[in-house]
Order: structure tokens, then C-alpha cells, then sequence
């Protein structure tokens, strides 16, 4: 079996965890959460005490944390994985990034014998860990010669977007640009909808079957419609999502004045203290610029 790695636990990283266990991997994990590490254990897993233990047991080291920061902490830090893998190793970073750090991380595991695959990912919890996910992929062919039956266990589709790290990210990049604007676009029609006195649940139905649904609307207003907003993809996740498309279209000269005000929303259900709540709270700035009553979760 190749040993594989997971370091970051959350929906994303989780999910690819599972279905590493599934697929009879060796599989590895390692979270900053011990509870996360133990519930992994618990499943099949080994747990490694650090980034560096787990770097030393694998072959393939799959990168789901949630910034930049912490994608170079865990890979170049003081215990960072890098360090202790075998040369020839395969980093599959899966963070979120800009297309230049993305780029600079290519060239530094590279300088330590590494290879890497710029490898965000899309789908959302329930496609990670059932396998499903979508994986806008760059990199060396022989990462991917290496990978890819880890590839085959964690996606439904993996795009190979060229040999060079950052391709995957500027692809990601755009993904994010659309999901940001559909969910804030969706908070609002269904704020304005409240608004004006339809009933939110039949707003839903009847969107989801018309021609101004999107993936967004139909994943996301369901959290509305329950007043449920766990995470499963924080507010915060799209303050640095859309911050990163915005500071790359500067260095183009590129307007992006959609992408702008959506970015607003979340900055403004952030200030709002919802920051760690579902990204569907962005339904609450309108909330409360309107005095509007959202649907409650059931009590009990």
C-alpha cells in the first residue's frame, strides 16, 4: 500500500481522509485538533504527532489547511512535512491560493527534491468524502504518474491543467470568483423574496426548477430555509477567497466590480460576527438592513 498523508482535518480534509481509508490506503493524518487526529484513529488511520512525522511515513502528502499560512507552516515550518520526506515525495497541495504563492511553493519543494501538484479542490464536504470531488490539477507528469491512484480515490474528475504549478490555482481562482458571487446573489434574492412576502420554501422549490438557479442556490438557501448555519463553509473562507481574486486582477489591471460587492457582503457579515458561521450568512446583513425575520432552526 502507499503510505499517504493528510495533514488538515476539516469537511475537505476529513472527507479526503476517508476516502483514502476506503480506498486501503496506509493512511496518515494529522490535525492541530487532537480530537480530530483520534476520531481518524478510531477509523484506521495512524496519527502523526506533527507535520514532520507524518511527512517521514509518506510517500504522498495531501495538503488541506486552510490559507497560505498555513499550507507553508505545515510544509516549510519548523516541523514542517518537507523537511522529512523522502526525495521523489509528492506534495498534492489542495489549499486555496494565489496562483504566485502557489508558484513559489512549486519551486521550493522542487529546490528539496519534491515534487508537487497545484491541487485545489471543489464539491464540497459530502463529494469529498464520498470520493467525488472535482480537482483542478498542474504539475510535473511524473507527480501525477505517481499520484494517481490517490487521485482516483479522492475525485470523480481531476483536470490536468498543464505542468506548472500556479495553473491549478488561477483555474481555482475562477471557480471561487463564480461561487462567491452565486451565494451572495442567492442570500439575496432570498432576502428580497422574504421581503416581499413569499414563502421562502416555495421561493426555493420554484427557483431550483427555473432558469435562475444555480449550484450555489440549491446547495446553500436550504441552510436559510432550516435557520441552520454550521460551517461547512465559513464566511471567512470567502473574505480570503475573493480577496485573493481581487489582488490578482489588480496586478492585471482588471476591473471585477460583481466580484468587488460580493466581497463587501462577507466583509460585512464578518464585521457582523458571523465570520465563522456558514458562508449562507451572508443572508443576515440583509436581514438586518431590512428588519427581516429569517426561517429559525426547530428547537429541540
Amino acid at each position: 500500500m502507499t503510505a499517504v498523508g493528510v495533514i488538515g482535518l476539516g469537511s475537505m480534509g476529513g472527507g479526503v481522509a476517508k476516502s483514502l481509508l476506503r480506498a486501503k490506503f496506509d493512511a496518515h493524518v494529522f490535525d492541530v485538533r487532537a480530537e480530530a487526529r483520534q476520531a481518524f484513529v478510531a477509523q484506521g488511520a495512524k496519527a502523526a504527532a506533527s507535520p514532520a512525522a507524518l511527512g517521514a511515513a509518506c510517500d504522498v502528502v495531501v495538503v488541506l489547511v486552510v490559507n497560505a499560512e498555513q499550507t507553508e507552516k505545515v510544509l516549510f515550518g519548523e516541523q514542517g512535512a518537507a523537511g522529512a520526506m523522502k526525495k521523489g515525495g509528492v506534495v498534492i497541495s489542495s489549499a486555496t491560493l494565489a496562483p504566485d504563492v502557489a508558484e513559489q511553493f512549486g519551486a521550493r519543494l522542487a529546490e528539496a527534491g519534491l515534487l508537487m501538484l497545484d491541487a485545489p479542490v471543489s464539491g464540497g464536504a459530502a463529494k469529498a468524502a464520498s470520493g467525488e470531488m472535482t480537482i483542478m490539477a498542474s504539475g510535473p507528469a511524473e507527480a501525477f504518474a505517481k499520484c494517481q491512484k490517490v487521485l482516483d480515490a479522492i475525485a470523480a474528475k481531476t483536470y490536468r491543467l498543464g505542468e506548472r504549478a500556479g495553473q491549478g490555482s488561477k483555474v481555482k481562482m475562477i471557480n471561487q470568483l463564480l461561487a462567491g458571487v452565486h451565494i451572495a446573489a442567492a442570500c439575496e434574492a432570498m432576502a428580497l423574496g422574504i421581503r416581499a412576502g413569499a414563502d421562502p420554501q416555495t421561493l426555493y422549490e420554484v427557483i431550483s426548477n427555473s432558469a435562475g438557479s444555480s449550484w450555489m442556490f440549491q446547495n446553500r438557501v436550504p441552510h436559510i430555509l432550516a435557520g441552520d448555519y454550521t460551517p461547512l463553509s465559513a464566511v471567512n473562507i470567502f473574505v480570503k477567497d475573493l480577496g485573493i481574486v481581487l489582488d490578482t486582477a489588480k496586478k492585471f489591471a482588471f476591473p471585477l466590480p460583481l466580484t468587488a460587492a460580493a466581497h463587501q457582503l462577507y466583509l460585512a457579515a464578518a464585521a457582523q460576527g458571523h465570520g465563522l458561521e456558514d458562508d449562507s450568512s451572508v443572508v443576515k446583513v440583509y436581514a438586518a438592513l431590512a428588519g427581516l425575520e429569517l426561517p429559525k432552526e426547530p428547537a429541540g
